[in-house]
């Protein structure tokens, strides 16, 4: 009986953190929920890249400890091919939560389309740690840095 139960202990956790990795939470689950974030988000799945870096320059300059508003901030100053702003806003969003998924993935994109391959192995690698058993972050940056060793090319 007691193991069942330590089981179904460890698979709830498990599964509780799974589903906070997958809605894309960092260690700000309630900063994003703030209607700003979620315009800056909504932007963002728009591809309204200019609009979601100036509602997540708000986000950042209002709650400066959430990581995932760096991430998006990186995110769409990458989309626009802001490459130096993009790194920053990652280094911060990982300065704050280290083994954030969408960073470490994000960032590791972001040195393929700046030609830099050690640094996006070094960015799987943390995702590789991170991830407990893989992820679609470890998965799709494996991907283009496959591709990109084929092709020279980043995806992006």
């Amino acid at each position: 009986m007691k193991i069942l139960l330590s089981a179904l202990v460890f698979t709830s956790l498990l599964f509780s953190q799974e589903t906070a990795v997958a809605a894309g939470s960092g260690d700000s689950e309630a900063a994003a929920e703030s209607s700003l974030f979620h315009s800056g988000r909504s932007a963002v799945k728009a591809e309204r890249f200019s609009d979601a870096t100036e509602i997540f320059m708000q986000v950042t300059a209002e709650e400066p400890k959430n990581a995932d508003a760096w991430n998006y901030l990186g995110f769409s100053s990458r989309k626009l091919k802001r490459f130096a702003d993009a790194e920053k806003f990652y280094l911060k969003a990982l300065a704050l939560s280290p083994a954030h998924l969408g960073a470490n993935e994000y960032l590791g994109e972001l040195y393929l389309q700046t030609n830099r391959l050690a640094k996006a192995e070094e960015r799987l690698a943390v995702l590789d740690r991170a991830c407990l058993f893989s992820c679609e972050e470890y998965d799709q940056l494996k991907d283009s840095i496959a591709t990109f060793k084929k092709t020279g090319k980043s995806r992006y």
